[in-house]
């Protein structure tokens, strides 16, 4: 199918929104596990932080309300570029996170994926020169 004359077009992917059944457990794997920082959220009125890479806002946690019964809905998973592959995995470990990590064939970047506290699935993709992690 064919498009002519389209007026918008998507530059860049801005943030997920994920829903916490308890915000300071999900604040704690996003900050002290993934390496995200809180940072900025305007008032709202119903319970939640912003987290950023950088200064962009790229998640956005949302307590308060009622968790689905499927945690996942139609989206199957989020995905950040990541580094430090090896610190990652010790990390994981260190706080007995399962997590699945290979390589995928013709990038040879490597894929790791774990789940939030809430059963959100985490993609996190290493740059394919870092080395093999010690497991």
């Amino acid at each position: 199918m064919m498009q002519k004359d389209i007026k918008m077009k998507i530059i860049g992917m801005n943030h997920f929104t994920v829903l916490s059944s308890n915000l300071e457990r999900s604040k704690a794997f996003y900050i002290n596990i993934l390496g995200l920082s809180e940072g900025y959220r305007p008032p709202f009125t119903f319970p939640g932080t912003w987290l950023y890479a950088n200064d962009q806002a790229v998640l956005h946690i949302m307590a308060g309300k009622p968790m689905p019964a499927d945690a996942a809905g139609v989206i199957d998973h989020m995905a950040f570029t990541a580094s430090g592959l090896q610190t990652t995995v010790d990390t994981l470990k260190q706080h007995g996170i399962p997590y699945e990590l290979k390589r995928l064939q013709g990038l040879e970047i490597w894929q790791l994926f774990c789940h939030d506290p809430d059963g959100a699935k985490v993609e996190l993709d290493f740059p394919a020169h870092e080395p093999t992690p010690e497991q």
